[in-house]
């Protein structure tokens, strides 16, 4: 199979590996794959604490008879100033959600495999910025008569993080860092000829 290269570089097309962008797409799997990351994304709500969490108040107030005053066990009740809810809402978080490895790695070959046949992953030869400005970040762009993309090297370097940081439209990662959500969200995806072994590597 082969993958077109962008504009700018010297070449048209490269072959890539059946094994990660020709496999057979499996929707279901990349569904639950993407609800996995989504859920695991989301922090839990915040808690409150009840009479009992609430730091202090040991310490009977008065005694129980003989003052006038009520009666009072602690100085947390929730009928106090600085005590705690009568009802406190708890946090929802639960543990984080796992899709086994086997699974993860066929999603992800789907993933790219259904990007690959929609004509949305372009290859590029080694991206270099000779200084950390977005300019020229957008001249790069510009140059392979792009807008926006998800960008996938072997190495983030300094400047290329420096000069791409501040484009919302923009991505850039690696191999050891890919995201399924941004692999779907961003069009195209552009890796770099160098990655293609990482990516079978980190996928077979």
């Amino acid at each position: 199979m082969k993958l077109p290269f962008l504009k700018s570089s010297k070449t048209t097309e490269a072959e890539v590996s059946e094994k990660i962008f020709g496999v057979e797409v499996n929707t279901d799997l990349i569904a639950q794959l993407i609800k996995i990351y989504i859920e695991n994304g989301h922090p839990g709500t915040k808690a409150q604490k009840n009479r009992s969490a609430v730091r202090g108040g040991g310490k009977k107030p008065w005694r129980q008879k003989g003052t006038g005053r009520a009666r009072a066990g602690t100085s947390r009740s929730p009928l106090w100033r600085g005590g705690g809810v009568v009802f406190p809402a708890a946090s929802k978080s639960a543990k984080p959600k796992k899709m086994n490895k086997k699974m993860y790695k066929s999603a992800m070959r789907s993933i790219f495999s259904s990007l690959a046949k929609e004509n949305k992953i372009f290859l590029s030869e080694q991206i270099n910025i000779e200084n950390p400005k977005t300019k020229d970040f957008l001249d790069y762009l510009h140059k392979n008569e792009l807008n926006e993309g998800l960008f996938i090297v072997e190495e983030i370097s300094k400047n290329l993080n420096l000069a791409s940081r501040n484009l919302p439209n923009v991505n850039v990662t690696s191999p050891t860092s890919l995201n399924p959500i941004n692999l779907l969200k961003f069009n195209p995806i552009i890796i770099s000829e160098n990655c293609l072994g990482l990516i079978e590597e980190k996928l077979s």
